[in-house]
């Protein structure tokens, strides 16, 4: 007779992103990505040495790109 075990499953959402995985989303190259961020166009937050950027971070870029084209601004 089999015994009946649950199974516990630990499902772990990533909750930030590096510059280069930002870079390969966008498309864009790592150094462009470290320029918005120097700008303030990317929202990112200091870990070390290194840049970590939340996915609302990302969307915001986005968001602020597409009213930006919308409204004829370059």
């Amino acid at each position: 007779m089999k015994d009946d075990q649950s199974e516990t499953r630990v499902v772990f959402t990533r909750k930030w992103f590096t510059v280069r995985e930002v870079a390969e989303q966008l498309g864009y190259g790592e150094t462009k990505v470290r320029m918005l961020i120097a700008q303030g166009r990317i929202r990112s937050l200091k870990d070390g040495r290194s840049r970590r950027i939340l996915p609302q971070w990302i969307d915001e870029y986005i968001e602020l790109c597409a009213e930006e084209s919308e409204m004829g601004v370059a």
